[in-house]
């Protein structure tokens, strides 16, 4: 038995049907971040947690595992591109901890793939790049424009 008391069910959003998000590119940032053993015991893989954060699918959660430490060099090689791919893509190109990667939007590259154990379809993180910013942003950062006006008389 667990106290639910305080507990309201009108203050909280009811959760929605996990169903899969579109295959595109996603802007999003990483919340969480945590090493976990492999399955077989032989290694262990690095699980991001990242946050879509516009459009349609704001708030989804979708997670990438980087198998750092694995018997088989090819994956540990496959996995630390991905990360460097991660780091050039939130521009901290040399990390000391993992959480030197969370809260840094970037876009991320999603893909559909089918289950082979159940058929069902899942996302999987396929890509990362930079976020561009804004227009006005890059607006403000552009040089300033000829202007016959003298700077004292604007």
């Amino acid at each position: 038995m667990a106290d639910l008391r305080g507990f309201d069910a009108n203050a909280v959003e009811p959760s929605s049907d996990f169903e899969p998000i579109p295959a595109g590119k996603y802007p999003a940032l990483i919340t969480e971040s945590e090493m976990k053993a492999n399955k077989a015991g032989t290694g262990n893989y690095l699980q991001f947690t990242f946050q879509v954060l516009d459009g349609p699918h704001k708030n989804r959660l979708l997670w990438a595992r980087l198998n750092l430490d694995n018997p088989n060099a090819i994956t540990v090689q496959i996995a630390k591109a991905e990360l460097s791919a991660i780091c050039r893509a939130v521009g901290v190109l040399a990390p000391n901890d993992s959480t030197d990667l969370h809260n840094l939007p970037m876009v991320i590259h999603v893909k559909c793939k089918k289950r082979t154990d159940t058929g069902e379809i899942t996302n999987e993180i396929k890509g990362f790049s930079k976020k561009e910013a804004p227009a006005a942003a890059q607006a403000a950062n552009a040089p300033p424009q000829a202007n016959s006006t003298p700077p004292w008389r604007r």
